[in-house]
């Protein structure tokens, strides 16, 4: 015990610097989906479709390459319509990853097996510098 008390210094940096290398974890576990970078290892190795269900304004903005536009108010509608493989992966995408998160849920009760929202939305892409294209 008279350790602890003389070198209560020493304990405080042990217990602020064990904190601050686990913050980085602690942070990714409260984001749900993909990162950015397992959204592209997803497309790449198994040619995951891809799904934008921003607004059609936002979309023209600027996508993913590649992905194709489904506004989430008509997700269920029309899903089926634009990606009719429900086997192949499909990974969701908005601007902030809530609307991709609830059109995850519609996909799931349409029957989609493999469905994956991207974490952070388009933010967290744009963050990790990976490109967009946008509509001439």
């Amino acid at each position: 015990m008279n350790f602890l008390i003389d070198n209560w210094m020493l304990l405080s940096v042990a217990v602020i610097s064990g904190t601050a290398l686990f913050l980085p974890a602690l942070k990714a576990m409260g984001t749900p989906g993909l990162s950015p970078t397992q959204a592209v290892l997803l497309i790449n190795r198994e040619k995951a479709n891809v799904v934008d269900v921003r607004s059609a304004e936002e979309f023209a903005s600027g996508h993913l390459i590649g992905s194709r536009h489904v506004a989430v108010d008509k997700i269920a509608a029309e899903l089926t319509k634009t990606v009719p493989d429900k086997k192949r992966p499909l990974l969701l995408v908005c601007a902030s990853g809530m609307r991709s998160q609830k059109a995850q849920r519609i996909a799931l009760q349409l029957g989609y097996e493999k469905v994956h929202s991207l974490g952070g939305g388009l933010k967290n892409w744009q963050d990790a510098n990976l490109p967009l294209e946008k509509i001439a």
